[in-house]
């Protein structure tokens, strides 16, 4: 397989690596099972991928931060949108690099698709859906014209009706925005589920937000991250940290983890299966997810944020130290 994929030589070290070292270590059960199957050797301990949650607003502080961060959203949603939103609109979110398939991208926009298509039926959405998709791309710049709306409030009703907050390269070869065409997302007036990308770097300086990732993902009421490949994942362990209840799956190495503590979405996480066949079923599981999440009142979804940080505490590296120490004293035990 090595040879197949022109990486012998990297493969060869990391074998090479593994089979040498006094205790072999890796961050999941997922990649446990890589490494026995590719490098053949079974690593002596996994070590979790600790969290320090010290950025985290706590106490008094945080419904302010909160509600500042919602503010923003909506602003720039119906600014972008070019009409407004209804009181009790959810903002979602998903986020991450630009690995378009790994990182699930492909089935979060096409449960977007099914969400916005029930929203006509008896079993659909009650209240509109936001959905940001906060991805860095190859960006030239925050759109002039949504600057120039965003300071003068007057332009906000003018039926702008785009996408993105920032100006693309390459918007004809953009997969998300490829996708989002594909499934006729068109940010109606009428529709329930609304589609907002962001592929800028949300680091303070953007120039439509100006707030840090961690700023904003404090607003949202839920976060998805249907990875098809991750070995561990902060993003979904952020949100949690920050009460906002999160979808993933059991092909990432959080949620593995998560699935001990988590049942359902109602305990904070909702872990999806997911393979190699079974994209679309995944898509229809997450917009149902979605959809009875956010039919839930305030006073249950703020039950359910509480949940959600208390499994966020048990990954804290206070907690995950241990499993460090354990592989010092193993490799110290046979260094001896």
């Amino acid at each position: 397989m090595a040879e197949e994929l022109n990486m012998v030589s990297k493969h060869s070290a990391e074998k090479r690596a593994a089979h040498l070292v006094d205790c072999f270590t890796t961050v999941s059960n997922i990649t446990a099972k890589e490494c026995t199957q590719l490098l053949e050797r079974k690593p002596d301990i996994v070590t979790p991928n600790g969290f320090e949650n010290g950025f985290v607003p706590q106490g008094k502080s945080f419904s302010p931060k909160r509600k500042e961060a919602r503010t923003l959203l909506k602003k720039v949603a119906e600014t972008l949108l070019g009409y407004p939103l209804g009181n009790n609109a959810s903002f979602i979110v998903t986020a991450g690099r630009y690995e378009f398939k790994n990182k699930g991208l492909d089935v979060f926009i096409e449960s977007l698709k099914h969400l916005n298509n029930r929203s006509g039926l008896e079993s659909g959405l009650k209240n509109e859906v936001v959905a940001f998709i906060m991805v860095p791309a190859w960006i030239k710049g925050p759109c002039i014209d949504l600057v120039c709306a965003l300071n003068n409030p007057d332009q906000i009703s003018k039926g702008r009706n785009c996408v993105t907050t920032h100006e693309l390269h390459n918007p004809q070869q953009d997969p998300v925005l490829q996708t989002i065409n594909w499934f006729h997302l068109k940010n109606k007036k009428t529709d329930k589920v609304k589609v907002i990308f962001v592929p800028a770097y949300l680091n303070g300086f953007d120039g439509i937000f100006n707030k840090t990732y961690y700023e904003l993902l404090i607003g949202f009421d839920l976060s998805v991250f249907p990875s098809y490949y991750e070995p561990w994942g902060y993003t979904p362990l952020e949100s949690i940290a920050f009460r906002v209840p999160t979808i993933t799956t059991d092909l990432s190495g959080f949620g593995e983890w998560s699935s001990e503590y988590s049942k359902n979405i109602a305990d904070g996480v909702e872990v999806i299966h997911r393979s190699d066949y079974n994209g679309h079923e995944v898509s229809m599981k997450i917009a149902e997810t979605i959809r009875k999440y956010v039919q839930l009142d305030q006073t249950a979804r703020t039950a359910t944020g509480k949940k959600a940080a208390a499994i966020g505490k048990k990954a804290l590296w206070t907690e995950f130290i241990q499993y460090y120490e354990l592989a010092y004293d193993i490799a110290l035990k046979k260094k001896i």
